[in-house]
């Protein structure tokens, strides 16, 4: 893991993580099923402004003193992580979509 709750101008990145061949931004959501305000799912909830905010976030992140002990990848990744929680606090399902923006 190299980041997590990145504050930035823009927000918060949530994950900046490194696997074999990419420095990874995840963005996570989570719902409680259940609930019926807000989007169906999680993943619902990342729509294109969400997308450019998460783009802009790396962005500083990159330039940011956090990234300078960064492994050496050539490649930038934007994944999305949904979870689906019970009323209960119980993990129902959890979605992990590589590339996904």
């Amino acid at each position: 893991m190299l980041g997590r709750n990145f504050r930035t101008t823009s927000g918060e990145l949530d994950l900046v993580v490194a696997d074999p061949r990419a420095i990874v931004f995840c963005e996570v959501k989570t719902r409680v099923s259940g609930t019926v305000a807000g989007p169906s799912g999680p993943l619902d909830a990342i729509g294109p402004r969400k997308r450019l905010r998460v783009r802009r976030m790396a962005r500083e992140w990159l330039r940011s003193d956090a990234a300078v002990a960064r492994p050496s990848r050539d490649i930038l990744r934007f994944d999305a992580i949904g979870v689906t929680m019970s009323p209960a606090g119980e993990l129902l399902l959890l979605e992990h979509v590589e590339d996904a923006f």
